[in-house]
């Protein structure tokens, strides 16, 4: 989901998909669905997981600050679009039935499509997420106070975008992958073994969802602030369709195996960043 997509652009690109997809051909195969992750801005997505990495730190008790400029060289490394894309595109070509590709791609070619990927890829970039969060809280605000079909629709269109339950156990099992990672790196002492560590986050569960039902409804808010009742209505119809549901369920597993992945390389790299710290 690239940041900047010019409208033209991207109906031709996803014209081409739906004209050539019944031609027979393994490279041609790999061109469609290389298109697919660039005009539904899929690699935004990876690319924003940058901008994330400052919060791991956190998880053992330091900040990104403490670690000046090797921490950004080490999230530059980490964290490399391109071979994020290729693990990417590895697992959904094994994965991805081309039907259930064209069914997105139809509506991604769409007027309302290509508005939408627009303000998704610029929310996704934005790294003020402080200020993202306060904006959209404030619209949520205004839309209980006036008592707004629209906050209805917003919690339908979250909903749809992904089950809660998958997206907590994802990630936990990132916070799982990195503790274990920083610890085998003997950039931590974890007092507990995996499955101690696996309960006291389940444990937590319950505050976990409740914040991301509230930071989930006010990104909602900010980003799609610019559309109206019916069109996000219309965006939640269309997330979901079975097909739809299917695409999503796949692309957000593929971004949170990726992002497992990525947060253990950087759990390794941080050994020679710091002393090990206890736990």
């Amino acid at each position: 989901m690239t940041s900047m997509i010019r409208t033209g652009v991207f109906l031709l690109t996803l014209t081409a998909l739906a004209v050539t997809w019944a031609q027979p051909s393994s490279a041609q195969d790999d061109d469609r669905l290389e298109a697919f992750l660039e005009v539904t801005g899929f690699d935004v997505a990876l690319e924003s997981m940058k901008l994330t990495a400052s919060s791991a730190p956190g998880m053992i008790g330091l900040e990104a600050d403490d670690f000046g400029q090797q921490w950004t060289t080490l999230v530059e490394e980490v964290f490399d679009t391109d071979e994020m894309h290729g693990m990417a595109f590895e697992i959904l070509r094994e994965t991805l039935e081309p039907d259930i590709l064209m069914h997105a791609v139809e509506f991604y070619a769409s007027d309302l499509g290509q508005r939408l990927v627009e303000v998704e890829n610029a929310s996704h970039m934005k790294d003020d997420d402080a200020l993202k969060y306060e904006s959209g809280e404030a619209i949520v605000a205004g839309l209980v106070q006036i008592g707004s079909p629209r906050l209805g629709e917003l919690k339908r269109l979250n909903a749809a975008v992904g089950s809660e339950d998958a997206s907590i156990h994802a990630i936990q099992e990132v916070q799982v992958r990195f503790l274990m990672a920083a610890a085998t790196a003997g950039v931590i002492e974890l007092r507990m073994d995996e499955a101690d560590l696996r309960e006291n986050l389940k444990r937590q569960e319950g505050e976990m969802r409740r914040d991301m039902q509230r930071n989930g409804l006010a990104g909602s808010a900010y980003t799609y602030q610019a559309f109206s009742d019916d069109e996000i209505s219309a965006y939640a119809d269309a997330l979901e369709h079975p097909a739809m549901q299917k695409v999503y369920a796949l692309m957000n597993a593929v971004q949170f195996e990726i992002m497992a992945d990525r947060y253990e390389a950087m759990a390794l790299g941080m050994r020679d960043l710091r002393p090990s710290q206890e736990l």
